[in-house]
């Protein structure tokens, strides 16, 4: 009976020291500004991605669960549309740069460069900020770089319907994956050199950012954009 007791207890305790918890991400997605309708469609189809890609998903509107105590249960934060400014006190603006410095994965949707015009760390991190945009239209997209998990599906060109952001303060260090043709819809203010999407390494972290996703068709019929979203979130799990 010892023994067998013995070899039992060894056993769970091989386990409990090879289980491996599953990738797990936290969307924030607090809106003091404009609130896009479509933030409930992205959510659900963020869960959806998890249950094909083996990722856990946890939502929150609360900056105060922007602690190091509960960040580091996280692989990365998606940052679905949150508008505003002052987002965070001073102790969760630092529990968040931790985290980034500690490797964690960050991909900003949409409105992720409408927010946080006041944290100048944040604007290098999410890449750019945004200025103005025309009414919604279809445009041209080029894909630039097919070799990142967020655009190796894609076509080299895509006509897609959204609402086209003009940026400003473009970081000089993101690796631009996606640019958008200007001379295919009315109201591009770059001079042809419109980024959409981007990633890059920061602070020791993983930044993956798209313009698209303002509307609710991007989440629930666009398979082309779930295929880039996807991939985004998966460079930033760092798969």
């Amino acid at each position: 009976m010892k023994k067998v007791l013995v070899f039992f207890v060894s056993g769970m305790l091989f386990l409990s020291f090879t289980y491996k918890p599953k990738n797990k991400v936290l969307i924030f997605s607090l809106t003091k500004g404009y609130h896009h309708a479509c933030i409930a469609d992205g959510i659900t189809a963020i869960k959806l991605i998890g249950e094909k890609d083996n990722f856990t998903v946890d939502t929150t509107t609360n900056p105060a669960l922007f602690t190091d105590e509960n960040l580091k249960q996280y692989k990365a934060l998606i940052f679905l549309s949150p508008t505003g400014n002052s987002l965070f006190n001073a102790d969760q603006q630092k529990a968040f740069m931790n985290y980034i410095h500690k490797g964690g994965g960050f991909v900003g949707i949409h409105a992720a460069t409408d927010c946080l015009y006041d944290w100048d760390w944040y604007g290098k991190l999410v890449g750019a900020y945004f200025l103005k945009h025309p009414k919604i239209q279809q445009a041209t997209l080029n894909v630039i770089d097919h070799n990142h998990p967020s655009t190796k599906q894609l076509p080299d060109t895509w006509q897609h319907t959204d609402e086209w952001y003009n940026f400003k303060q473009v970081s000089p260090d993101i690796h631009v994956l996606i640019k958008i043709d200007e001379s295919t819809y009315t109201g591009g203010e770059m001079n042809g050199n419109h980024p959409i999407a981007w990633y890059h390494k920061f602070e020791g972290g993983r930044i993956f950012y798209t313009e698209l996703g303002h509307t609710k068709d991007d989440y629930t019929t666009d398979t082309l954009f779930i295929q880039h979203l996807t991939g985004g979130i998966n460079y930033a799990l760092h798969r």
